[in-house]
């Protein structure tokens, strides 16, 4: 029996059993001072006390005090008369009956359901069911327990429900089932004079073999989800040792690149340094060269010398430098010897001449530059 016909035939009991209580004590209270002598036996006493009891009972009947949230459908010797809406009313005694509509939201459970899916698989499954009154005089005279009616109703659509579902789906999608109980309720509780508010399915239990089946299938997605991130994980530390590995070689490459051209530009400097003594220098240094292996045979011990030039000629141009010499005669005095046009062009005077000034350095700069 659902929770809610159980408090309605409470409700209805009390207000028997308080009326009934009423006459009981004072029935009671009489016989009790008869029989103490409190009251002498007296025929007229006797009626008066069963007019009054009458009385009391009439007046009890015929009050009836409907509550704000209810409805009351009144009945005068069977037949049907007129709802009571909320407050104190006056009615038939002994010959009326009422019964009570409450007009808030009743929740009752559908009880534990056994279905089979769509795809053969046993299941059990319940639900809770919101329901409100909405029309009292259908619920009183279309059915004659709308509640029970409404369980009764909500356990077969439930089943139905679940036997048009393959079982994941009744596993993941319980909202689905939810509407369509309640779309399905709501046709024949119109009828009724009731709302079926919302539908809910709290459980859905598969079958133990089912649940032992799906918790193996559960946990071999686990390894296979596992499985794969590590593959990835391995996948990508083997792409970022890759790119390490190839910036290290770029760097690796870069600075022999850089250590060579400034091996290069050392030599270049050197090289110029070199071209602008030796341009310098010209025919004077020859001599004077020649001067210092004269004076080295000089010191040696051995008896036979080569000369690189005739000794007399290679004074003769050494003598002419001496202050007061006879070789001095009116010749041009020993000077240095530049290089002609083709041989300056051929070693590159000028452009030795700018890296010797410092412009050989933005040169190679402007080099790495553009090779890079």
């Amino acid at each position: 029996m659902p929770d809610g016909l159980a408090r309605e035939l409470g409700r209805k009991s009390a207000t028997t059993s308080a009326r009934n209580t009423v006459v009981t004590v004072l029935l009671l209270a009489i016989v009790g001072a008869i029989l103490l002598g409190i009251i002498e036996l007296d025929p007229l006493l006797v009626a008066a006390v069963v007019l009054l009891v009458v009385v009391i009972a009439a007046v009890t009947s015929a009050v009836e005090i409907v509550e704000a949230y209810e409805r009351r459908a009144l009945t005068v010797l069977g037949d049907y008369r007129r709802l009571l809406d909320p407050g104190v009313h006056l009615v038939p005694p002994f010959v009326t009956r009422t019964h009570r509509f409450d007009l808030r939201t009743q929740t009752f459970d559908v009880p534990r359901q056994e279905a089979i899916t769509r795809d053969n698989s046993p299941v059990t499954a319940d639900a809770v069911v919101y329901i409100r009154v909405m029309d009292a005089k259908r619920a009183f005279l279309e059915v004659e327990d709308y509640q029970r009616a409404v369980s009764n109703l909500a356990q077969t659509t439930l089943r139905a429900a679940i036997g048009d579902m393959e079982l994941d789906a009744t596993l993941s999608d319980r909202s689905r089932i939810n509407e369509k109980i309640r779309k399905e309720l709501e046709g024949p509780t119109d009828e009724w004079g009731i709302r079926v508010e919302a539908v809910e399915v709290r459980e859905v239990n598969p079958s133990t073999a089912v649940q032992s089946a799906m918790e193996q299938q559960t946990a071999a997605e686990r390894r296979r989800r596992a499985m794969i991130l590590e593959a990835q994980g391995e996948r990508r530390s083997a792409i970022e040792r890759a790119r390490g590995d190839k910036q290290a070689n770029i760097l690796e490459s870069q600075g022999e690149k850089q250590s060579q051209i400034l091996e290069a530009q050392g030599e270049a400097i050197s090289t110029v340094l070199r071209a602008k003594s030796a341009e310098s220098m010209g025919e004077r240094a020859v001599v004077e060269r020649g001067m210092d292996a004269l004076a080295d045979i000089g010191t040696s011990p051995s008896t036979t010398y080569v000369l690189p030039q005739e000794l007399t000629s290679l004074l003769g141009r050494h003598g002419r430098q001496l202050t007061g010499s006879d070789a001095a005669g009116g010749e041009a005095s020993l000077e240095s010897l530049a290089f002609d046009a083709e041989t300056r062009e051929l070693l590159g005077i000028e452009q030795i001449e700018e890296l010797a000034a410092g412009d050989g350095d933005a040169t190679a700069a402007d080099g790495a530059e553009s090779d890079q």
